[in-house]
């Protein structure tokens, strides 16, 4: 496993598991064979509806807690300081854990200056070992780093090779804050699994082209956390580090950044509204 050192010392590993759109059903069996395969970061929210479904894996796993990353989300329905700090305390008994790894503001609306200090003061307590946000674009980012007192150490947004999010890391580089991806695969959008340079450079390392993609962000510094609920593709995506990508690979796979999303844009009003009427 390859780790990445957050900006308060604490250690992560670049690859993890993540359950988005996992069933709640279907969460305990994922994340087991998840840890049976070799992961040991999980990532999940309390939008996801099966933080129990982790915490039940967790629990029956037998390894060691401080062996385990544990990510989650507090969601726009539960922003501001108060709410914050009670979902932060749902979040534990629903983890079955005496602390979080890693907190996250999901998304930037409602009042996520207040969920902030909420998880500033969680962090102070003990009860989170590190503190972050995703989906901030780089103006809201830069505006919750020089107006908040403890750095966010992760951003967790959309990163996948057409979108590679070169600015907005070049700003998260430059404040210490390290660029986590959701949808390293960008839940195959573009045809990108057929993808024509993906597939090339994977026949030379004899591996396939979600291996490969991986592997790029991976050597780009990008924390990742493919999802799937088959063993088989687990096992796949999790047996990336037995090659490494030669620099003229790299080139050709940053050359396929469109730099645009594939999902939605916070700038679109549409969206926005999307995301209110969810709430």
């Amino acid at each position: 496993m390859e780790y990445v050192t957050l900006n308060n010392g604490v250690k992560m590993p670049k690859l993890g598991y993540g359950v988005y759109q996992t069933p709640p059903e279907e969460t305990d069996r994922c994340v087991t064979e998840a840890i049976e395969v070799g992961y040991r970061s999980i990532d999940t929210a309390q939008a996801y509806g099966n933080e129990e479904g982790v915490g039940n894996a967790l629990t029956k796993c037998g390894l060691p807690r401080e062996e385990l990353f544990i990510t989650t989300k507090i969601w726009i329905s539960n922003a501001g300081y108060e709410k914050a700090k009670a979902s932060i305390s749902e979040s534990l008994g629903k983890l079955q854990t005496d602390y979080i790894d890693l907190l996250l503001i999901h998304q930037p609306f409602g009042d996520y200056y207040g969920s902030y200090r909420a998880m500033e003061e969680a962090y102070k307590a003990g009860k989170v070992r590190a503190i972050g946000i995703s989906n901030f674009y780089p103006d809201r980012y830069l505006d919750l780093v020089h107006f908040s007192e403890i750095k966010p150490a992760v951003n967790q947004v959309e990163t996948h090779v057409f979108q590679q999010q070169k600015v907005a890391k070049e700003y998260m580089t430059k404040n210490g804050t390290q660029i986590m991806s959701w949808g390293p695969f960008a839940e195959g959008k573009n045809n990108y699994f057929e993808n024509a340079v993906l597939k090339e450079i994977g026949e030379k390392y004899k591996k396939t082209t979600a291996q490969v993609a991986l592997r790029f962000l991976l050597q780009s510094n990008v924390v990742v956390i493919p999802k799937s609920t088959h063993r088989n593709r687990m096992e796949e995506n999790f047996n990336v580090f037995d090659f490494v990508l030669s620099d003229e690979d790299m080139g050709k796979i940053e050359k396929l950044d469109t730099g645009e999303s594939l999902f939605f844009s916070h700038y679109d009003p549409q969206t926005v509204e999307w995301f209110m009427s969810i709430v």
